[in-house]
């Protein structure tokens, strides 16, 4: 399978921000609303949204509509491409 480094790429950026960080880590334990990750930081919803199409446009988490409120995802997908793009370049690393 080639390496497309452009996705690895937009990946990491999307997660070089310790608020989207955070916000993938709370997808880890599944599908959230938006509304509950508003919550849980104090920002505004323009704010959130920002840095949800950052990590929706990375391919790391998808969004779909539920009524007036959106509900994001990992992409288990492109989480596993860039997982194993990271466990490639450890193998060699010596102790």
């Amino acid at each position: 399978m080639e390496k497309n480094y452009k996705d690895y790429a937009m990946f990491m950026k999307a997660l070089s921000d310790v608020t989207r960080v955070k916000i993938f880590e709370m997808l880890s334990d599944g599908e959230l609303c938006a509304c509950k990750i508003l919550e849980e930081f104090h920002i505004t919803q323009p704010t959130l949204s920002y840095h949800m199409k950052i990590l929706c446009e990375s391919g790391l988490v998808d969004s779909r509509k539920d009524g007036v409120w959106m509900k994001y995802t990992i992409n288990d997908f492109n989480l596993k491409k860039l997982k194993n793009f990271i466990d490639a370049i450890g193998v060699n690393i010596k102790s």
